[in-house]
């Protein structure tokens, strides 16, 4: 029990002791600094803290503006990215619009390619026919009475068609060789010539026939001696189909030889 009380006081005494000693020290701190503060050393600290915050000031002040500026130079950037990205806007719009009318050209350009080429078929056929129907009215021959050899035809005591055999034009193909007969392959005029060679002493004639029916006749007799010959010639109209024939006259005689004495010629004048 009294071992318990000392300790208690014990424990006072020190408490007390503690307070006093932080007091005195606190006391003691005061006064220091009251004599290290006096009032020009205070002014001096303030006239640095002025000067300190001047400097901040100008210092805000100046990155303020550098802010501004960067701001302002942001901005501009912006404008100028933003302004990019229209005219690139535009320019792939435009782009597109040049795309489609380049396109909707190629296009059109290509159906008037095809409508050419249609056009051209089409006048290329036309130029087969008219080809065709020109053809069709170039008709020209001329033939003698012999292929071969040389030799009198006649006299006979009646009319007999005279075939004659030596082909040596026949545009168009309108004179038969086998019959003697030119068929007109168009209506149109046409101009026919007959000419024949013959002896004399003995008449020499021919008749020129259209359907069978007598257009002239060639015809030369003389009783001298010597060759004679005859000749006619005439413009016809004839209709397609019409035959024309040449005859020899009754009691008549002609010759044809190397030099070709006796001939049948026509072609078309124009068709109507």
């Amino acid at each position: 029990m009294e071992i318990m009380v000392f300790f208690s006081l014990l424990l006072l005494v020190c408490s007390v002791s503690t307070n006093q000693t932080k007091a005195d020290n606190e006391i003691l701190d005061h006064q220091i600094l009251n004599q290290q503060l006096c009032p020009h050393d205070i002014n001096a600290v303030l006239r640095e803290m002025a000067v300190s915050m001047a400097g901040q000031k100008v210092r805000i002040t100046f990155l303020e503006k550098e802010n501004q500026d960067q701001a302002a130079k942001l901005e501009s950037q912006k404008t100028e990215i933003d302004k990019q990205k229209t005219e690139t806007e535009q320019l792939k719009l435009l782009s597109k619009e040049q795309a489609a009318k380049l396109e909707t050209e190629i296009n059109q350009l290509k159906q008037h390619s095809e409508e050419q080429e249609a056009e051209l078929e089409s006048q290329k056929a036309e130029t087969d026919q008219l080809k065709q129907q020109l053809k069709g009215q170039q008709v020209a021959f001329s033939v003698s009475l012999l292929d071969q050899g040389y030799g009198d035809t006649g006299p006979f005591n009646t009319e007999i068609p005279l075939i004659f055999k030596n082909v040596i034009t026949n545009i168009g193909n309108a004179y038969n060789p086998q019959t003697g007969i030119f068929t007109a392959p168009v209506r149109g005029a046409y101009h026919l010539d007959l000419k024949l060679y013959g002896h004399a002493g003995i008449q020499t004639g021919g008749l020129l026939l259209r359907n069978g029916e007598n257009i002239f006749l060639a015809h030369e007799h003389q009783s001298t001696a010597g060759g004679v010959s005859a000749s006619n010639g005439v413009s016809l109209l004839l209709e397609v189909g019409d035959e024309v024939s040449v005859h020899l006259w009754a009691n008549s005689m002609v010759y044809d030889g190397a030099n070709h004495d006796t001939t049948f010629s026509g072609h078309l004048i124009f068709t109507m």
